[in-house]
């Protein structure tokens, strides 16, 4: 969704994004950057940075998640992610797919049986990604690569425990093995209180993942 005919208000949206980019891309710790201009209230007020705000305030389940809302667990994502993109073959689609890999969140989230789920945000993240990034005109394999990057972020926990959700043939389709492996360990090492013994134990799960989408 454009607002055309303004080439003043796009100019400062894409100057806007420009600046997230830098960020992402240099930060030792991209969070700091977006804590601060969260003080500023574009994440509630400037569209389509508002996709961002509204994962402010979302809750998660405290016990896999002590870092509360989906924008803390974003922010350590973003963090680990940054510590890690050297690794990836396209460090600019890391960084954007783990700023947004949650996305959907914000539109999925229900308290269901006294328990908070958010079934589907995965799919309905990446229709938002690609709402987001095509507002700035990004290059479309880029679009691409970072939205089935967050359509495929949930693939490991559903293969690693062979649930009917998971969908290796489609999803290698989009991604490469190592990439969506790589999104996977920040989303599941962006987390709050994780112990030595945790740590060990989600960087097994996501070796097993590899494995098993590799060795067919």
């Amino acid at each position: 969704m454009k607002i055309l005919g303004d080439d003043k208000y796009m100019n400062k949206h894409l100057n806007i994004f420009k600046e997230f980019d830098k960020h992402l891309l240099n930060d030792e710790k991209p969070s700091k950057y977006f804590n601060e201009i969260k003080k500023t209230g574009i994440f509630y007020n400037v569209y389509p940075f508002t996709f961002l705000g509204d994962l402010i305030g979302v809750p998660q389940s405290l016990q896999h998640h002590p870092e509360g809302d989906v924008w803390n667990h974003t922010m350590l994502v973003v963090d680990y992610a940054a510590k890690k993109k050297q690794i990836s073959k396209e460090p600019r689609t890391l960084m954007w797919a783990a700023l947004l890999h949650d996305l959907g969140k914000a539109r999925t989230t229900r308290l269901r049986k006294g328990k908070i789920t958010s079934y589907n945000h995965d799919k309905v993240g990446k229709e938002l990604v690609l709402n987001f990034l095509e507002y700035f005109d990004e290059d479309k394999n880029f679009i691409k690569k970072v939205s089935a990057l967050v359509r495929w972020h949930m693939q490991s926990l559903f293969v690693v425990k062979n649930m009917p959700y998971a969908e290796i043939e489609n999803m290698l389709k989009d991604v490469e093995p190592r990439e969506i492996a790589l999104l996977t360990e920040c989303d599941r090492l962006g987390r709050g209180g994780l112990t030595e013994e945790k740590i060990n134990s989600e960087k097994k799960s996501i070796d097993l993942f590899l494995y098993k989408i590799t060795k067919r």
